[in-house]
């Protein structure tokens, strides 16, 4: 399924300036997506990754986020909404998939916990369109994102804008970006299993 072509059939439809909340993971995968949305939405963040289980970890990445938008000029201003920081959730839905491998069942499990939040508090807060950055990584696995959003239509008085940012270079100008405007790229999804295996890689 081209979910990228499924997105600008979508956009040919929806008036400008309609609002969107866009779940992100951190600056760089921000980056390369708004290039594709921001011109035509009114955007607001959502941060919410309980995946990333180091609140320090957490933080610096919200920073970052937080930095870039103030940094990176787009048609409508940009928001964020710092979403709950539970760590202990993820723990919960990760039990017993430890050992997992990466793109396995753990980070379908992470998809879903963070695409679902950002269908109800777009809900909530009355967004008629959400979103996420989850599919610019070229480690992630575009048809689970794509499937989970289009579940919470669903469940949810919102409607999930398809994507796969990827395509288009979308990934490769989010390493450009992140190189004009010094972003942190972490090496590692978040949480503390991940920051392991990224530390055994690296000796």
């Amino acid at each position: 399924m081209n979910y990228d072509a499924k997105m600008q059939e979508q956009m040919s439809i929806i008036p400008e300036g309609e609002h969107l909340l866009l779940h992100a993971c951190c600056a760089p995968c921000t980056s390369g997506c708004l290039e594709h949305i921001a011109n035509h939405f009114k955007i607001s963040i959502l941060f919410y990754n309980p995946n990333i289980t180091d609140r320090e970890e957490y933080n610096k990445r919200l920073n970052e986020l937080k930095r870039f938008l103030n940094e990176f000029k787009t048609k409508y201003p940009i928001d964020v909404i710092d979403g709950e920081y539970n760590a202990k959730k993820f723990f919960e839905i990760s039990k017993g998939l430890e050992d997992e491998p990466e793109r396995g069942k753990r980070c379908y499990k992470c998809y879903d916990l963070r695409i679902e939040e950002t269908a109800r508090i777009a809900d909530q807060l009355g967004f008629r369109y959400f979103t996420t950055t989850l599919s610019l990584s070229p480690h992630k696995n575009a048809d689970w994102v794509n499937e989970i959003g289009e579940k919470q239509n669903n469940n949810y008085n919102t409607t999930f804008l398809y994507c796969d940012f990827k395509k288009r270079e979308g990934y490769k100008r989010s390493i450009e970006l992140s190189k004009i405007y010094n972003l942190y790229r972490q090496d590692y999804c978040g949480w503390i299993y991940s920051k392991k295996e990224a530390e055994q890689r690296k000796k």
